[in-house]
């Protein structure tokens, strides 16, 4: 008799690339995403507007970025560790005031998945 503890966790396992795939961005698309985030940042070169530079965001200490003024909440989250990665900055996109209560950020977030997905692959391009 097949076990149904091993059958689900051999499916789980081969289910696991294909979700991962699934989290893949396209970055051409995440540019479309990212011109939401236009009137405040820019990712393409290293310039503050009213929100700090994204160039080189992925693997930056939060609240971290040279000349600019971070709200004390953003520069508190970074003194404890918060780091800008994939999934820290998947759960900051879906909602800044949820994730770091006193941001300065005023963008609601990005609902869907997609976006999520293709504007951190736009953002992986240009980090280092």
């Amino acid at each position: 008799m097949r076990n149904p503890v091993v059958a689900l966790s051999l499916s789980a396992l081969l289910l696991c690339p294909a979700v991962t795939l699934a989290q893949e961005g396209d970055a051409e698309a995440g540019a479309t995403v990212f011109k939401k985030c236009t009137a405040c940042h820019v990712v393409d070169k290293d310039q503050n507007r009213v929100g700090p530079s994204l160039q080189n965001v992925i693997g930056r200490k939060a609240g971290t970025h040279a000349k600019f003024r971070y709200s004390p909440a953003m520069v508190e989250a970074g003194e404890k560790g918060l780091v800008w990665d994939e999934a820290t900055l998947r759960e900051y996109l879906q909602d800044p005031k949820a994730m770091i209560k006193g941001t300065k950020m005023v963008f609601p977030g990005l609902k869907k998945e997609e976006d999520l997905n293709n504007v951190i692959a736009y953002l992986k391009q240009h980090s280092k």
